[in-house]
């Protein structure tokens, strides 16, 4: 499955992986984890999310200051979906999940999750 935000295409075909999994399966694909930089790529991801009915890891990971997070290319995060009271990890919860309804979770980067992948 394909969608297209912002000139980026993002894409899915419904199989799972842990983060480390995520990223590798996305490069192997030619591509880079789904890293939202706005309202629209954001609901380009919940497309998928909503469609598999399952979690979501995005491309962001948190920096060396503990509770504060970036895009794995090292910027600057200039668009943020957080739940309510997320991040709450305080440091123990390094990876970010996407929810069902688009809003984001920080979370271990040890579950398995939808891949979703931009290009």
């Amino acid at each position: 499955m394909i969608t297209e935000s912002g000139g980026k295409m993002f894409s899915s075909n419904g199989k799972t992986a842990d983060f480390d999994g995520t990223v590798q399966k996305c490069k192997e694909a030619g591509g880079s984890i789904a890293t939202p930089r706005n309202a629209g790529e954001n609901d380009a991801i919940l497309y998928f999310v909503k469609h598999f009915n399952t979690y979501a890891y995005l491309g962001i990971k948190q920096s060396l200051i503990p509770g504060k997070f970036q895009p794995l290319k090292g910027a600057k995060l200039s668009y943020t979906n957080w739940y309510s009271n997320e991040p709450s990890g305080r440091g123990e919860e390094e990876c970010v999940e996407m929810y069902t309804d688009g809003t984001w979770n920080d979370k271990k980067c040890s579950k398995s999750h939808l891949i979703v992948c931009q290009f």
